[in-house]
Order: C-alpha cells, then structure tokens, then sequence
C-alpha cells in the first residue's frame, strides 16, 4: 500500500521557519523524483520545489528561490521542505508528491497546512 504522509505544517510567524517531512512507503523511493506542490485558497495547486531521483538535482518556484530547500534522505525514504523567511503569501496547503521513472506512475499525499500570520 502506497502512502506519503506528510507532517512540521503549522502556524508561524513572518520571517519564520518550518520544516516539512513527508515519509513514504509502499514504492521504491530512490526511484520516484520527488516535489512539494502548495496550495492557497482559490487557488491553483503549484509547484514549489522538485528533486530528482538520482543524482539529486532541484528546481523551485521563482516565488521560494533562496528560502526554500527541498532535500531527501533515500535510506530514509523521507523528503524534506526547509522553509525559511516565510510569508504571508507562503500560507497553503502543502502536499508532497512522487512521480514515477517516465512518469507512469505518480501518487500524491494529504497535504499539511501551513499558516504563516502574526
């Protein structure tokens, strides 16, 4: 049985941090490229940061670029979301996602949210 389950959303303060997990189970992880996907109200789930399977490469959002750094542990089948700096507008739901070799297979978690406010 597949599962991602991610968890470390909260509420924090501007200029806050936070550090997401999202364990997975059920799949070869060290396979999967890995990405954490977010989502404010009314609006359309995007792409925040993405690593890939092998050698580990990412990419972000320009809006997190220099905050966020997404990382992953394969002997621990875990990714991580470093979140620093935070924003009001970082406020969303953040979900993590595992997209398969060519893309066959992808399988999403439940999403945490994360709330950034004074």
């Amino acid at each position: 049985q597949v599962q991602l389950v991610e968890s470390g959303g909260g509420l924090v303060q501007p200029g806050g941090s936070l550090r997401l997990s999202c364990a997975a189970s059920g799949f070869t992880f060290r396979s999967y490229t890995m990405s954490w996907y977010r989502q404010a109200p009314g609006k359309e789930r995007e792409l925040v940061a993405r690593i890939a399977s092998t050698v580990g490469s990412t990419n972000y959002a320009d809006s997190v670029k220099g905050r966020f750094t997404i990382s992953r542990d394969n002997a621990e089948n875990t990714v991580y979301l470093q979140m620093n700096s935070l924003k009001a507008e970082d406020t969303a739901v953040y979900y993590c996602k595992a997209v398969g070799p060519m893309g066959r297979t992808f399988y999403w978690g439940q999403g945490t949210q994360v709330t950034v406010s004074s």
